[in-house]
Formats: structure tokens, C-alpha cells, sequence
């Protein structure tokens, strides 16, 4: 849908001539645009209220740009994951208003503050765990959720964890990182009411196969309550997390309500 069939639309909202749900409901099916290389959503905010997220790793750094370009025009608070400091520095190029937080490997574009709300724990076994945490992490805040850091608590001393467990038990969801065998998943889903969401990372030895020993530990896990995302994806756990913790957000307020 371009400039003129958008206008038309509204115009048409505005004349009584089409209700305010159907005109969403159009709004949440428009196009794209088509750049050759890519096709950039702009609208996914309209369906799920976040923005398209930029995936860096594989793309040149014309190409980076370009989508940023075209991106930034509209929406704020932009993720860029995967991205290194060659590509940040890409980035501020064509957009000079952006945050680089260098361990998550994450560039936000047009940074804005938001409102932190609920908690969301995001736990690692060990300090090599932390660059996919601190990628879960800041995709979570950046998404408006409050992140409670728990880290270095694996299972190789589990009084660590365990004398943090008030944090563990006040998260709506938690996050939990975690490489080598991968075990720390199936203790904190031992540990909690709230959701567990495990992420393998590739961090081992050669007999953890690059994260798959990790993966299917957690995905063997004994412990109720534990779902699974793909080995070193902080990004994708940050995200489901996010979720998560508005739905909670939204009961507890639906009962705030009906309490009074």
C-alpha cells in the first residue's frame, strides 16, 4: 500500500465509509518495499508492535545500511543483532542517533527511552555464557521489559544460585543461558512457578558439539515448565520472554481491576 492508497484509506475512516477495525485489519496485511536485496516490512509494527529486527550476520555492509535507511525513517528503537563493530560503525554512518552494546552484539537505532515493566530474569551458568545473555537481555529491555541479571551461577557450585533465589522467584519468566552440558536449565526449572526459557550456547568443549550437547539436554529436561530456542539465541529468548511477561503484566492488571 503506498502514500496514496494509505491516504485513501483514512480517508475513507474519516468519512464513516469504512469502521476502525477493518481499516486495522487492512493496515495489518500492507506490503512492503522492495529494495532489490530486500524487502523491507514496515508495517510489522502495525501486527506485532515491535519493528522488523535487523539480522546482520550475512549481509554486506551496503547492505546493512540501506535497510537501516529505509527503517529508521519511521520507527525508533531499531534492533540490530549479530552486529560487530565494523558494522555499528556502518551503521552510524547513515544514522548517527544509535546505541552499540558491544558484548550483546547489538546496535539500536534511534534509541528512545521506554518504560520498564514486570521482570524478567535472565540467568547464565558462566561468565563465557554472557555474550548470548547480555543478547537476551538488552533485546528484552529495549522491548520495554524490567531485566534482573543473574550471572555465573552454574551448576559446577550451585550455592551461587541458590543464594539468589528471591530474584529467581519474583521473574515472571526467566532466561537461562548456559553451555557445556547444560544442566543449569533443568535446575532453575526445578526452582521457579514462572516459565523457563533455556538457550544452549556453543560455549564447551569438543564433546559438547558446538552447543548440541547443551541442546539436548534442555530439551530432555525433567523439569516442567522448560521450553527451548536455538543454540545462541539471545535474541530469540529476549523476544519470547518479552511475551511472556506482558501477558503476565496484563492478568495482573485485569485482577487489580476486579479487585476493586
Amino acid at each position: 500500500m503506498d502514500h496514496k492508497h494509505l491516504r485513501d484509506l483514512l480517508e475513507q475512516v474519516q468519512g464513516g465509509l469504512i469502521d476502525l477495525d477493518s481499516a486495522m485489519h487492512k493496515l495489518r496485511k500492507l506490503p512492503f518495499e522492495d529494495l532489490g536485496y530486500a524487502r523491507i516490512d514496515h508495517h510489522r509494527c502495525v501486527r506485532t508492535g515491535v519493528p522488523e529486527v535487523i539480522f546482520c550476520q550475512g549481509k554486506t555492509l551496503a547492505q546493512i545500511q540501506g535497510i537501516v535507511e529505509r527503517i529508521s525513517r519511521n520507527h525508533v528503537n531499531v534492533l540490530a543483532t549479530r552486529a560487530g563493530r565494523d558494522v555499528y560503525e556502518a551503521i552510524r554512518e547513515v544514522s548517527g542517533d544509535c546505541q552499540y552494546f558491544e558484548m550483546a552484539a547489538i546496535v539500536v537505532i534511534r534509541p528512545e527511552p521506554v518504560e520498564k515493566t514486570g521482570s524478567i530474569a535472565v540467568v547464565s551458568a558462566g561468565t563465557s555464557d554472557m555474550p548470548v545473555a547480555e543478547e537476551a537481555a538488552v533485546t528484552a529491555e529495549v522491548l520495554g521489559n524490567s531485566v534482573k541479571r543473574i550471572y555465573d551461577v552454574g551448576v559446577a557450585g550451585i550455592h551461587r544460585l541458590l543464594d539468589v533465589c528471591d530474584d529467581l522467584f519474583a521473574a515472571n519468566v526467566a532466561v537461562v543461558v548456559a553451555g557445556m552440558e547444560g544442566a543449569l536449565a533443568s535446575v532453575v526449572g526445578g526452582l521457579v512457578s514462572c516459565p523457563v526459557i533455556g538457550v544452549p550456547t556453543s560455549v564447551g568443549y569438543g564433546a559438547s558439539f558446538g552447543g548440541v550437547a547443551a541442546l539436548l539436554s534442555m530439551l530432555n529436561s525433567c523439569a516442567s515448565g522448560v521450553s527451548v530456542v536455538n543454540i545462541d539465541n539471545g535474541f530469540g529468548a529476549g523476544y519470547q520472554a518479552s511475551l511472556i511477561n506482558k501477558v503476565a503484566l496484563k492478568k495482573e492488571v485485569a485482577a487489580q481491576l476486579e479487585a476493586k
